[in-house]
Formats: C-alpha cells, structure tokens, sequence
C-alpha cells in the first residue's frame, strides 16, 4: 500500500488588518488545497478593539481556523512602542511557531511584526516564503522589506524591477518568482454587485450618498518624519475647501498614529470643518472596502491602496508625501506634497479627469494560485546561500 504523503504545513501571521484584507483569496486557496494545512496565527492590531473588533470573528466566519492568537501589542502610537511590540511579537511568536512546526512560514509586507516573524523562522530553521520582496517605498518600510527578504527563502515579487532587486540582493533566481500582486487580484475578483454601503453602517457621520461623488482619505504616519498631525492637518484643510461627500479612515497604528487621530478628533469634535459631508470610519472589511474604492470619486493620501488596487480599478488618486516614495505606479496618481493648496488644486484635477482605463502594472492572471502552485511543489531548504550573480558584462 502506497504511503500517504502528508500535507505541506504553511502558516500565515496576521498581525494587521491589511494581512488579512488583501490576501483572503490567496488564503481561501491554500486552505482548499487538499495538499496544504493552513495554519493562521493572528495578533496585533487586529485583536484591538479600536483597530479590528470584527475582523477575528469576520477571518472565523470566512471557515479559515485561527490556530493561536497573540497579545503583542504595546499600545501607545509612539517609537518606542513600536518597537516593543516588535520584541514582544518575537517572544510570542517563537512560542506559536514551535506549537505548531510549520514546513513553511508566509510572509506578506513590511511591517515591524512581519520582520520579527521572519526572524523568529529562520531562528527555528522554518522556510520563510514572502510576498512583496523587491519593491521601492517610503520611511522605514523598504528597509523592513529588504531585511525579510535576506531572511526568506522564497520570493513572490510583484513586478519585474522587484524580481531584478531581489535577486541584486543575492537571492537565487531560481527561487524568485514574478507573480503580480495578491493584491491588485482580490480587488479585482470583488463582486460587482456589492456597492459599498456597508460604510454606512459602520463609523460615525455624514451618511454617504453613493449616487453622488465622495472622496476616500487614508493618511498614515510616516514613522521617519515628525510632523504627521501637521501634514494630516493640510490634508483635512484641502478636504474642507473641496467640499464634497468624503469618507475618512482613521490611521494604522504604526508611530504617530497618535498625531494622525488627534488631528482628526480635533477636526471632527471642535467644528473646525465647514465640509459637514465627512463620515468617520475605523475599518471595512476587505470586499465592503474595494466595493466603496470602486465607486469613489479619487482616494487621497498616503495609502498603498492607491498604488496597488486603485490601478486596476481606475480609481484617481492623489498621493500625499514621501510615504509611497519610489513605488512603481501608473497614471491614475498624481504626487503632490503636504500643503494644502497643493492637495486641493490635485484633488479637484482628479475629480475632473474621473475614472483611468485599467491597469496591468501589477495584475497578473491567477497570481494567487501561482503562488499556491509554487508553494506545494518547491523543495524546502532552510539553510541559505549568498548567490553570485554573473552580469553578462563582465562574462
């Protein structure tokens, strides 16, 4: 009688919303692969009350098992607990990792966890697998990015000029494979049908007129700049003097979320605003969130979101500041700096221009199931090797 090959153990962290958010279809297939037993382990902000009430019980609803949670977040908006947190997701995680002994570790971004996460693997000799290795950003992030990629062992890269960084790196091109973005896929696999109005039943507010032209605002701290309540600041002044519908997200909780929610709850609570059009909003979840983007007239801020799915959605974007610095995008965004004037002139531009045709910069057909294929098939080795790469200029 033939021997059973046992299934492939591959674990995913989710200490952030946007974990889950943009790679619920690339978890779905893992965990109906009859070859893979997916194991989540979820922390972070998404256990938080204030960041992610129902995204534990949203990720249960969706059939996905959460095999452990982890407590380690220092709460406080600031450096110092930002890193702590990092330390403390290590101790946690080294705890939930040797419970579960994966075969393989998958990894998505460049946040602070992320990296102690990959630490902790390549500590336990696990293969640590990444997805978004390569690309170019603003602030601390690229350089997180960067130090889990000299930590991983496979690469899912989103685009060519990442593949060609990763591999710059001293990565073997064997194991870095050019997939499009999980991303940009779940936005565009989102049904039609939903409309966005769950964003009504969410926050607090102007009760948004989907009929109607809205704007969405996502701004982030930037965690190497010190003025993030001053640049939030101008953002909301050049929202006001717009004065349409505008649905307002509140900040991840990276350092200086603290900044970034005070000028919010200022506006919002002292009438500084004249635009009374504004609801506030903590979080959708991933479908209701491509639903709104979908249908919105320009997304301004600092977001990804801009970058990555509004491409593909057509949505205009007006990105503020350097936290997007160097990222590959496409015509439907417009930089601009922290003043307001700026923001309001390039705000009312994308307004005018309305939707940009479609873009393939970072979608691929079936990048998800590329991934899944890679996954169950690659050998694993969890040592690595610095691979020397021969430029045909120097043959």
């Amino acid at each position: 009688m033939a021997k059973k090959t046992p299934k492939r153990k591959i674990l995913f962290p989710i200490m952030s919303r946007i974990h889950y958010a943009r790679q619920k279809h690339l978890l779905d297939l893992l965990n109906k692969n009859p070859k893979v037993e997916l194991q989540l382990v979820v922390g972070g902000s998404v256990l938080l009350d204030k960041y992610g009430e129902r995204f534990l019980p949203a990720i249960q609803k969706a059939g996905f098992t959460v095999n452990e949670t982890l407590f380690n977040v220092i709460d406080g908006g600031g450096h110092i607990a930002m890193a702590k947190t990092a330390g403390l997701t290590a101790l946690e995680f080294s705890n939930a990792l040797y419970k579960l002994n994966p075969d393989i570790v998958l990894i998505r971004g460049d946040r602070f966890e992320q990296l102690a996460v990959a630490m902790v693997a390549a500590y336990l000799n696990k293969t640590v697998a990444h997805i978004e290795g390569g690309d170019l950003s603003g602030t601390i992030d690229e350089s997180v990015r960067h130090a889990i990629t000299k930590l991983a062992h496979i690469h899912f890269v989103t685009n060519e000029d990442a593949r060609r960084r990763v591999i710059q790196m001293g990565e073997n091109p064997k194991t870095v494979f050019n997939v499009g973005s999980p991303d940009v896929e779940f936005a565009a696999l989102v049904d039609s049908k939903l409309d966005g109005s769950a964003v009504n039943k969410s926050g607090l507010g102007h009760r948004i007129d989907l009929k109607k032209p809205f704007l969405i605002v996502m701004q982030h701290p930037v965690t190497t700049e010190k003025n993030n309540r001053r640049n939030m600041e101008e953002t909301l002044k050049a929202i006001d003097k717009v004065n349409i519908q505008t649905v307002v997200f509140w900040p991840n909780s990276d350092a200086g979320t603290n900044d970034i929610s005070k000028a919010i709850r200022v506006y919002r609570e002292h009438g500084r605003l004249k635009n009374q059009k504004i609801r506030f909003v903590t979080d959708l979840l991933p479908e209701d969130f491509i639903a709104l983007l979908r249908r919105s007239a320009a997304l301004i801020g600092n977001s990804s979101a801009g970058i990555k799915e509004s491409s593909v959605l057509g949505v205009p974007v007006v990105n503020i500041g350097t936290r997007q610095n160097n990222r590959l995008r496409d015509e439907n965004v417009v930089d601009v700096s922290y003043k307001a004037a700026d923001i309001e002139k390039a705000v009312r531009k994308q307004i005018e221009h309305g939707k940009y045709p479609v873009s393939r910069l970072y979608h691929q057909p079936q990048s998800s199931q590329k991934i899944v294929q890679v996954l169950t098939k690659i050998k694993l080795n969890p040592q690595k090797k610095f691979h020397e790469t021969i430029h045909e200029s120097h043959v």
